[in-house]
C-alpha cells in the first residue's frame, strides 16, 4: 500500500470529514491523515456553514496538499448530510470517516486496507482510544460482528470504519441528527454477512463537553428511534436491544 501514487489513477481511499466551527482542533485531525504511512488517499473536508476560521484553515491545508479538497455547504447541513455531500464527490474505492476532533494512528490505512484485501471484508473497523481530559481508555472491539449482534450495541466507532464501495456502491448516511453512523452500519450489514475488526487501537476519539454524542439521554433516545423507525423493530425487541446496548456501553467504557 506504500507504492508511489499514480496521478492518472483515482485515490484508493476517500476520507470524509464534516467540519463545523472546528478551528481549534481540526489541524490535528488533518495532520493525522497527512501522516498516514499509506499515501494513496484523498481527504474531502466539508465546511458546514462555519462562522469561525474553519474554512480558511481547510483551504490552507488544501493549498499545501493536492490530496485535500474543500467543499462548502450552502447552509448548515449537520454531520450526516455533510458526509453525504463529501461522499458524492468521493473518487476512492474505500470510504473512510474522520471527524475534526479525532485522529488516526499513522498505520491505520495501511493496516486496515491490507486487512480488508486479505480477508475480503467489505466493512471493517478497528479498536480505538477514547480520551476524556486526562483519562485515556482503550475501547476494545470483537474480531467480527453480524447485523443481529450489532443491533444489541454499536461496537463500530465511526472514526475507525471503512467500507468498500465496490461491494456496496456509495451508500449515504441516513439523515439523522444522531447515530446516523450506527444506522449506516446496520444498512450495510443487511447486505453483508458480517463486518471484520482489527482489534488493535488505530484511532483516538476525543470526547468534548457539549458535543452531540456526549449527551447520553439524547443519544439513547436516538438509538431507540433507530431501533423503532430505521430497523423497524417491535417495542419488545427494541427494548431488549436498547438494554443490551446500555450494558455493553457501560462495559466498554
Amino acid at each position: 500500500m506504500s507504492d508511489p501514487i499514480r496521478p492518472d489513477q483515482p485515490p484508493l481511499v476517500s476520507v470524509l470529514m464534516p467540519a463545523h466551527n472546528a478551528q481549534v482542533w481540526m489541524s490535528r485531525a488533518i495532520r493525522s491523515v497527512r501522516d498516514q504511512r499509506s499515501p494513496d488517499w484523498e481527504l474531502l473536508i466539508v465546511d458546514d456553514a462555519s462562522d469561525d476560521a474553519t474554512g480558511a484553515l481547510a483551504r490552507s491545508a488544501a493549498a499545501q496538499d493536492a490530496r485535500i479538497r474543500v467543499l462548502t455547504a450552502p447552509r448548515r447541513l449537520g454531520a450526516a448530510e455533510a458526509r453525504n455531500m463529501a461522499l458524492a464527490q468521493a473518487q476512492g474505492r474505500f470510504i473512510a470517516f474522520l471527524d475534526t476532533d479525532d485522529t488516526w494512528h499513522p498505520d491505520k490505512l495501511h493496516l486496515q486496507i491490507r486487512f480488508m484485501c486479505e480477508t475480503g471484508a467489505a466493512l471493517s473497523y478497528t479498536g480505538f482510544w477514547r480520551v476524556r481530559g486526562a483519562h485515556r481508555h482503550e475501547v476494545r472491539v470483537p474480531a467480527e460482528i453480524t447485523r443481529k449482534r450489532l443491533l444489541r450495541g454499536n461496537v463500530i466507532g465511526c472514526l475507525t470504519a471503512i467500507y468498500d464501495s465496490h461491494a456496496f456502491g456509495k451508500v449515504p448516511m441516513p439523515s439523522l441528527p444522531l447515530r446516523h453512523d450506527y444506522a449506516l452500519w446496520l444498512d450495510l450489514l443487511s447486505r453483508s454477512c458480517s463486518a471484520r475488526g482489527l482489534t488493535r487501537p488505530l484511532a483516538t476519539h476525543f470526547r468534548r463537553k457539549g458535543s452531540l454524542s456526549s449527551n447520553r439521554l439524547h443519544a439513547l433516545f436516538a438509538t431507540w428511534r433507530i431501533y423503532r423507525r430505521h430497523a423497524a423493530l417491535g417495542r419488545a425487541s427494541a427494548a431488549m436491544c436498547l438494554s443490551s446496548h446500555v450494558i455493553g456501553r457501560m462495559l466498554r467504557g
